[in-house]
């Protein structure tokens, strides 16, 4: 276990197991839910969020429902990995809403990219007009998602 790592308990991974499902239980279903009353569930939902275990509420869409059909995986490795090289490849993509997620990754290739788009057209001109002319991009290679087996759920807790 990581040395920052909280410990969380049974009735903290029931609270954590039941937001991940509905993250809009009002706290007197979810207390019900998890078999707690009311103000100890409320305290612990609040000390999982100041200790960054929830770090947000969202709503889950599905991208093609709101005219992103395209999902793209999209590898990409740098000329150099600078300081100034790297915080300009950042700035950049943090500023591109094609990017749903970015990791920093081991291996051949330097950072794995989660790229929606509303066809291959827009695809295309988010590749040559924004992705290769991002601050030190000297490679990338694109794979396109043909159908979801599994789409991203709940942490496993």
């Amino acid at each position: 276990m990581a040395k920052d790592t909280p410990i969380l308990d049974a009735t903290d991974r029931r609270i954590l197991r039941a937001l991940q499902r509905d993250g809009r239980l009002p706290i007197v279903a979810l207390a019900e839910k998890v078999g707690l009353s009311p103000t100890p569930c409320q305290r612990r939902v609040k000390r999982l969020e100041d200790g960054g275990i929830i770090s947000r509420y969202a709503a889950v869409l599905d991208p093609s429902r709101v005219g992103l059909p395209i999902q793209a995986f999209v590898m990409v490795a740098l000329q150099s990995h600078a300081e100034d090289v790297v915080a300009g490849f950042h700035k950049a993509l943090s500023a591109r809403p094609e990017v749903l997620a970015a990791y920093a990754m081991s291996g051949e290739m330097d950072y794995l990219l989660h790229i929606l788009a509303p066809d291959f057209e827009g695809y295309a001109e988010f590749a040559l007009k924004a992705l290769l002319r991002m601050p030190g991009v000297k490679e990338t290679r694109s794979s396109f998602v043909l159908t979801a087996l599994k789409p991203p759920g709940d942490v496993p807790v």
